[in-house]
């Protein structure tokens, strides 16, 4: 008698991994990264339609500013979770439960540091005046949120004894998340996915609350350690778009979620990230910073998906999948696309930034259409990235100061170079000045500080072509420094040496909007 055939097994639901993101905090800590209130804002939003279940918005206690654009985005989100940071101290969380009251789901992220050595030589506290400070502010924090987070920062090196005894205080306090972050860099993956298997073994009610990982990339294991930690038992990860952040920076979001997708054999889990947006989200995070994402960053860096060696390109033009893990428009990415030309309208030049994700308010886009026509006069094709150049320019206009006018430098081999400049300072007047210099770009930089009575010293200038051919566009990037404070700024145009000035000016204008900025100290995490 036959046998009829077993109906194949209905595969498990994959169990969702919650995407925690702190570019607006531990990201913002990145030397010459401060971001202001509406620059957050944008980020904010543009998180949320990723599709980052918690954004933590900042440390409302460092300053007035800070405190509020926590609230701000708080008040303005719907969908997101967004936190407020605060150490165990009592005006501390204070300060952050009234930076998240009016969010439709506030939390408040408390941590306190417990390894022997944070303890000796930072805190110069004993183990019970920790635990006990632990549930006195975590209990202050469910007086204003019924959603509390804790992290004993410096986990992965303190005794697992005593951060076991941690986390239950924690827990029992009312904490709902537990975050045992890497603090420094300095787990390895079996030790970390190992520290959480004990303490969800080891701990009373731990089953019922949510752990988090939490990874610094001081040995480029940022992301390992992070997957190892869901191996581990952790739902929750902490992470930044670009992997930005304190020292060598955080966990990139973009590569933890496309690790997570692109190898559901390895890892059952899923995320709530519309991955189509990590491109666009990467590139608004670079502009608005000023840091460059490098060439061969994976995920969303230039090189991701380029194949230069000649049998790299024969595979993938026969089969993508010889040397494409991921397709590129999985991540958002647009190929080199010719899109517009010079008789193109507004309703096609908007649909398109649409298209790429590029949303600009009614003013900018204006602004942005007048500044594409202008280049439609100077190039003949346009690409996807002249539109994404466009944009990034009238994203950061919004923040400027002084903008550049005008531009005349008269350079020769053996001539002295000398250049004349023109800038619209915030009153809109104009303002000019000349100055000599060793080389057209330092005579050029030279009349820009005598402008904005702003001497820096200037650490490093890039330039490079953002599409192919002759007509294409330039970006340059410049990083100063001034008073011990490090910027970053970045220009574009077909021309490489207004390009230059206007990335100077960029530097310059963070300058100017930085020093006016007070923020206390506050330990990261």
């Amino acid at each position: 008698m036959a046998t009829l055939n077993p109906m194949p097994p209905v595969p498990a639901p994959k169990a969702k991994v919650i995407i925690f993101d702190t570019t607006l905090r531990d990201g913002e800590q990145s030397p010459g990264a401060s971001l202001n209130r509406t620059e957050k804002l944008e980020i904010a939003h543009a998180l949320e339609q990723l599709g980052v279940d918690v954004i933590e918005a900042g440390f409302p206690i460092t300053s007035p500013g800070d405190f509020d654009a926590v609230r701000s985005i708080a008040s303005e989100l719907k969908q997101a979770t967004v936190a407020g940071l605060a150490r165990c101290t009592e005006q501390d969380v204070r300060r952050a439960g009234e930076a998240v009251q009016n969010a439709a789901h506030g939390r408040i992220h408390v941590f306190c540091a417990t390894s022997k050595i944070h303890r000796e030589f930072k805190l110069n506290k004993a183990k019970d005046e920790i635990l006990r400070l632990t549930e006195q502010n975590v209990k202050l924090a469910r007086d204003y949120v019924a959603d509390v987070e804790f992290s004993p920062e410096d986990a992965s090196r303190t005794e697992l004894d005593f951060l076991a005894q941690v986390v239950q205080a924690a827990i029992e306090a009312g904490a709902t998340t537990i975050n045992c972050p890497d603090t420094v860099g300095y787990a390895t993956p079996e030790e970390y996915q190992a520290m959480f298997e004990y303490l969800l073994a080891q701990v009373p009610g731990a089953r019922n609350v949510i752990f988090s990982a939490h990874c610094h990339d001081d040995l480029g294991l940022a992301v390992a350690n992070s997957l190892a930690a869901i191996r581990g038992g952790a739902r929750q990860v902490e992470c930044t778009i670009n992997g930005i952040g304190e020292r060598a920076g955080n966990a990139a979001l973009e590569e933890v979620v496309m690790a997570l997708r692109t190898r559901g054999d390895q890892f059952r889990f899923t995320t709530g990230i519309h991955t189509p947006r990590l491109l666009p989200c990467s590139r608004l995070v670079s502009t608005l910073t000023g840091l460059h994402v490098q060439r061969n960053k994976a995920i969303v860096g230039e090189n991701a998906f380029a194949h230069e060696a000649g049998i790299h390109q024969d595979g993938v033009l026969k089969e993508r999948r010889t040397y494409e893990i991921m397709t590129p428009e999985e991540v958002g990415l647009v190929r080199n696309k010719l899109v517009l030309g010079k008789h193109s309208g507004r309703h096609a030049f908007r649909q398109r930034l649409d298209e790429l994700g590029l949303h600009l308010d009614a003013e900018a886009l204006e602004r942005a259409f007048g500044q594409f026509k202008m280049l439609c006069d100077k190039k003949k094709e346009i690409y996807d990235e002249d539109l994404e150049a466009l944009a990034d320019e009238q994203l950061v206009e919004d923040r400027q100061l002084f903008q550049l006018k005008n531009l005349q430098v008269m350079a020769g081999t053996h001539g002295v170079a000398t250049a004349t400049v023109t800038l619209l300072d915030s009153g809109g007047a104009e303002i000019t000045d000349a100055a000599i210099g060793d080389g057209p770009v330092d005579a050029m930089f030279a009349a820009i500080q005598r402008l904005t009575r702003i001497s820096a010293r200037l650490d490093s200038y890039q330039v490079r072509s953002l599409t192919g051919g002759r007509e294409a566009q330039g970006e340059a990037i410049v990083e100063l420094t001034h008073n011990e404070l490090k910027v970053r700024g970045r220009g574009f145009s077909t021309d490489i040496l207004e390009a230059s000035a206007k990335a100077y000016v960029a530097a310059i204008n963070r300058v100017r909007t930085l020093s006016r900025r007070t923020v206390s100290q506050a330990s990261p995490l």
